[in-house]
Formats: structure tokens, C-alpha cells, sequence
């Protein structure tokens, strides 16, 4: 009798030697969400939770046969990208790719530090969207990097839709624009798709099959949820609390027909390094279990609602997000 095949997936990214983000981070969420990690690493950075002090990129060719030595051997059920650095390295890494005809590639498109250090050079930028774009299933890009991304300033949540709209031009299946770090000023639109959008689905009852699938939105609490496991677990996240002067966390998800709003509560804290380094690493996590690529960012949703949520407190400056929070409220649930 043969033995069930364990998932498996690959981080491409720089080394974080504060733990927070990078390989450390997305190791630890494979782990966390029962998937078999292996890592590809593009950089050294020098970095704790008062910022990054170093930057060291490994030779391109370096992070290349770190690939091709896991995917020619172990196999590789989905991957993520995080901070590439140059052009030389994406062109490399989207190579790679191409040759073993890995389809389930989340790209986070990391530009710059929480600190504000750069951590993708200029003119990576051409190469990210022109060579490893059109490589992804899924980009996760926050505010920031979708202005870079799209070449357009995002004030609002049109705004933020025309981006998505231009992003998933470039080649990506998905788009996942985070909503970090609106602060609340997406919610400024007057009559906008925002506030319709919103409205039906969450003020007045209307259940989401009778919106067009074009406006729907789906809360920590959706009925689009992964089954299993998943559904249990939902009632120990924080959603929306109604809280005009705390606005929502709104993640914006496009597939190149329908936009899908994913509902968090805002959680005002400044412990929340590597969160976009362990977002997409629980998406990748749940693409190589088999999860459909929605339910998939779902469930990174919550990962990385809990692990905001239930902070370390360590350092003193940005700190870590706590990569063990999600697994330990799912224990409480089987309890």
C-alpha cells in the first residue's frame, strides 16, 4: 500500500535574520499549515525588528540551482516568491519557472521594508512585471506596491480596482491587493462601487447569491470558506465590528471577471513585520494542499488574521507576527 503524498512547496526569498519575514517566516507557515517547506534563498539581509541593516544578494546563479536542485529531486506543489532583489535574479528564478511548468506561483512582489530600505532594485521592476507575472497564478501586492505595479496612485476603492484591472493585464490569474494600509481612506468614494458593494452584503441581510457574482464580498465569517477544518475555526477570528472610526482591513481579490472584498478587523499594532511575507506563504500553503486558489487566500486571510491578532510583543520596534496563533485556536476548536 502506498503512502499518502505530503505537499510540498518552495520559497524563493531572502533570508530574514530577525526570524520575522523572508524564508524564516514562510518555512515556519508551511510548517504551521502541514505542508513540507524548501527554500530557494536570493539574499542575506541583516535585519531585527528596528529595521534592515544589510542587504547581501547571493550570486543569481546561486538561488537558480537551488531550484533546479529541489524541483529535479523532492517536487515542488506550489511556490511563492518573495524579495528577488535585481532583474538578473526574476529573469533567473522566471527561467526555472518556465522549465519545470510549476503553474501554481504566488508572487509577492516585495519592493520595500516596513523600515522603508529598498529591497528591489529599480530596475527589477520591468523584469518582475514582464517576466514573472505572467508566471502567477496569484500576485499579492499591498497599496504600495500595486501603485508601482499598475503606475497609478490608489486613493480609493475604484481606484484600487482600476489597479487590479491593470495588474492582472500583466499576466497574473489573480490579483490580491492588500488592505493593510488604506487606513480607512478606500471608504471615501462618493457612490461608489465601494459603497455598493458593501451595502447589500453586509448592512441589509441580502444573502450573497443574490448579488451578481461581479459584487460580492465575503467577511471572516463567508459561506465561501474552505470546508473541513477551516469551518470550524472561523468563529474564533475577528471580523468587522461596526466601528466607523476603525475601519475594516478590506483585501481586494480580482480574477479577471468578478471582484471578491475579504472582510478583517483592523488590529492597531506595530507588531506586524513579515506580514505580507506569511500572507502569501499560507495562500501557498493551501494551493499545495489543493485548495482552490479562493479558498486558498481565505484561508490565508485567517492565518494571518491570527497571527496579527495574538502578537509576540518581541523587540522593540516593528515585531513578528506570531506564526503559531491560527493552529493554536484551531486546537481550541477540537477541543
Amino acid at each position: 500500500m502506498s503512502e499518502a503524498r505530503i505537499p510540498r512547496a518552495l520559497t524563493i526569498a531572502g533570508s530574514d535574520s530577525g526570524g520575522g519575514a523572508g524564508i524564516q517566516a514562510d518555512l515556519k507557515t508551511f510548517q504551521e499549515l502541514g505542508v513540507y517547506g524548501m527554500s530557494a534563498i536570493t539574499a542575506i539581509t541583516v535585519q531585527n525588528t528596528l529595521g534592515v541593516h544589510g542587504v547581501y544578494p547571493l550570486p543569481p546563479e546561486a538561488t537558480a540551482e537551488q531550484i533546479e536542485a529541489v524541483g529535479s529531486d523532492l517536487g515542488i506543489d506550489a511556490l511563492k516568491t518573495g524579495m528577488l532583489f535585481n532583474a538578473e535574479i526574476i529573469r533567473l528564478v522566471a527561467d526555472r519557472i518556465r522549465a519545470f511548468g510549476w503553474g501554481k506561483v504566488v508572487v509577492d512582489p516585495v519592493m520595500i521594508a516596513k523600515g522603508g530600505a529598498e529591497l528591489l532594485q529599480g530596475e527589477a521592476v520591468q523584469a518582475l512585471r514582464e517576466d514573472l507575472l505572467p508566471l502567477a497564478l496569484i500576485v499579492t501586492p499591498n497599496i504600495p506596491e500595486a501603485e508601482v505595479l499598475a503606475g497609478m496612485r490608489i486613493r480609493t476603492m475604484n481606484d484600487r480596482k482600476e489597479a487590479a484591472r491593470r495588474i492582472h493585464d500583466l499576466g497574473p490569474r489573480i490579483v490580491v491587493i492588500k488592505g493593510g494600509h488604506d487606513e480607512g481612506m478606500l471608504g471615501s468614494d462618493e457612490g461608489t462601487d465601494h459603497e455598493r458593494d458593501r451595502g447589500p452584503a453586509i448592512s441589509t441581510g441580502m444573502q450573497q447569491e443574490e448579488l451578481p457574482q461581479s459584487e460580492r464580498t465575503y467577511g471572516q465569517t463567508s459561506t465561501a470558506m474552505p470546508a473541513g477544518e477551516y469551518r470550524g475555526v472561523r468563529s474564533l477570528f475577528s471580523n468587522d465590528d461596526g466601528n466607523p472610526e476603525n475601519p475594516p482591513v478590506i483585501d481586494l481579490v480580482y480574477d479577471g471577471t468578478a471582484f471578491t472584498e475579504l472582510y478583517g478587523k483592523r488590529i492597531h499594532t506595530v507588531h506586524t513585520h513579515g506580514t505580507g511575507c506569511t500572507f502569501s506563504a499560507a495562500i501557498t500553503a493551501g494551493l499545495a494542499r489543493g485548495l482552490s486558489a479562493l479558498d486558498a487566500i481565505q484561508s490565508g486571510r485567517l492565518f494571518i488574521q491570527a497571527a496579527i491578532e495574538d502578537g509576540l510583543n518581541l523587540g522593540q520596534g516593528q515585531g513578528p507576527t506570531n506564526h503559531w496563533a491560527y493552529n493554536r485556536r484551531r486546537q481550541e476548536v477540537l477541543r
